[in-house]
């Protein structure tokens, strides 16, 4: 492994907490057409925003061109997980040149999230717990990342 086992698990964990996410979202809403476990809680808000992840998964806004977000996000997860695979097993020059990649995939996620808060806040004006809890994870992900390109305390590298 080219990078410390605890740098691994964090560049990782995120990804596992979001893709769990998504996939139970994809499994109990779009699958079993029944909403996720708590995803109605009843007189509890966000910013003063009612939590209920049915309303929010199944709007208009949940899907692009037929396909669910989460599914998105899920695959989203799933890349980030290979490339995280990638910086911690292959050689040290590919590895480096991943992480780059990697950053620059990481960011295309903390792009879209501004976006998918607003949705949620100001146009469903509904709260996915399930969805934040993928937002949170990305947000991270990318803090992680960029704290590991740069900066100069990071040391990802085994030596």
């Amino acid at each position: 492994m080219n990078i410390k086992p605890g740098t691994f698990v964090l560049l990782v964990i995120m990804s596992i907490i979001g893709l769990i996410s998504a996939i139970v979202v994809l499994y109990e809403g779009w699958i079993l057409h029944i909403p996720p476990p708590l995803c109605v809680v009843s007189n509890e808000s966000i910013f003063n925003v009612p939590i209920n992840c049915e309303k929010v998964i199944f709007s208009p806004y949940g899907e692009i061109e037929g396909v669910p977000l989460e599914l998105l996000a899920a695959g989203w997860f799933i890349i980030n997980i290979s490339l995280v695979s990638v910086v911690g097993f292959a050689k040290k020059e590919t590895s480096k040149k991943t992480l780059k990649f990697l950053y620059f995939w990481r960011f295309l996620g903390i792009i879209i999230v501004p976006y998918l808060v607003y949705l949620e806040f100001f146009v469903i004006h509904y709260v996915c717990l399930y969805c934040t809890t993928m937002h949170i994870m990305i947000i991270i992900d990318f803090i992680v990342i960029s704290y590991f390109l740069f900066s100069k305390h990071a040391n990802l590298y085994v030596d």
